[in-house]
């Protein structure tokens, strides 16, 4: 009797997720787990999960929607990672996500094509709460991440890729490809940024940064700054990261800079080893690594430079 219940309930369950696959894909593509009710548009089922905590699931395909996040824990997740596509709208003329809820996961999704009068369309613009972004794919936008300052809020980045983003043109200010404003931490590791269209590929004002085991490949790069900015100081960990700078540079004189306009943050003790940097062939350029402007003790460890690239130096 007991294992005829069991396969009773197995029957159903069965049952209910594939009905709930089938309307996902029979024009209600985002699908709130909690409920098991499926959504023609992403906003909808935000506000359908409300001040709570949800998960939406998304259906393969490419949506010219965007969403703004009000409040709540959210959990968007692609049904199979980078098959999920959200492009060219962007809400309040800012981004194709607005987040400014409590807490925001972001899994496996693909933003694209994203411009706004003010040059800072980005496929995701954070403006309170944490953030983690895993498995996701950022590309040709004028931005792929940008934040509003929120000091008690952690951002965690993983496994995740930012293509030929970023701009300096029109008069405006500089667009990058991840833009962290004052938060309070910044984990970036395992991911990828690469054929940068201008400004820094990681620009980040936040306390703490942790920058582990990415890769930065400008060698399509064009007109681009630096692999890694801390305006503002930072303390944390900048290691074991592959950096290849390429030909086409609107500032070359460095791979990371620290501390350039201001160091209010504190960086002593940031730790900078295990890294790898070095030109595309057929440049070389008297560079240096580490550039710092605060004048605190760095731990600056062992990295492996092109000849040409002094390991430090203070600015």
């Amino acid at each position: 009797m007991i294992r005829r219940t069991f396969s009773i309930l197995a029957a159903i369950a069965a049952s209910l997720a594939a009905g709930a696959a089938a309307q996902q894909q029979a024009g209600a593509p985002f699908l709130l787990v909690e409920t098991g009710q499926g959504y023609a548009r992403l906003a909808d089922a935000l506000a359908a999960m409300g001040e709570g905590e949800g998960t939406i699931l998304v259906a393969p395909g490419t949506y010219r929607q965007c969403a703004v996040q009000e409040s709540g824990v959210l959990t968007l997740r692609a049904r199979e990672r980078g098959t999920a596509i959200f492009e060219r709208v962007a809400c309040e003329q800012k981004a194709g996500l607005v987040l400014r809820g409590r807490s925001a996961t972001i899994d496996g999704l693909v933003f694209q094509n994203y411009a706004v009068p003010d040059g800072n369309g980005a496929g995701i613009r954070l403006e309170q709460g944490d953030l983690t972004v895993t498995h996701s794919i950022f590309r040709d936008s004028e931005e792929g991440i940008l934040t509003a300052p929120d000091p008690d809020g952690q951002i965690v980045i993983d496994r995740s890729t930012f293509r030929r983003l970023g701009r300096c043109d029109r008069d405006l200010d500089c667009a990058h490809s991840l833009y962290v404003g004052q938060y309070g931490a910044l984990t970036v590791t395992r991911s990828r940024f690469e054929a940068g269209n201008g400004g820094h590929y990681v620009k980040s004002r936040a306390v703490r940064a942790h920058i582990v085991d990415n890769s930065f490949d400008d060698s399509e790069g064009r007109a681009t700054n630096y692999m890694i900015d801390l305006p503002a100081g930072a303390t944390g960990r900048i290691e074991d990261n592959v950096m290849v700078q390429g030909r086409d540079k609107e500032n070359w004189s460095a791979f990371i800079a620290l501390g350039a306009e201001g160091g209010e943050n504190g960086s002593e003790g940031l730790v900078v080893r295990g890294n790898r940097a070095s030109f595309v062939p057929g440049v070389s350029r008297n560079n240096t690594f580490l550039a710092d402007w605060t004048g605190e003790r760095i731990a600056l460890g062992e990295n492996v430079l092109a000849k040409s690239i002094k390991p430090y130096e203070r600015r």
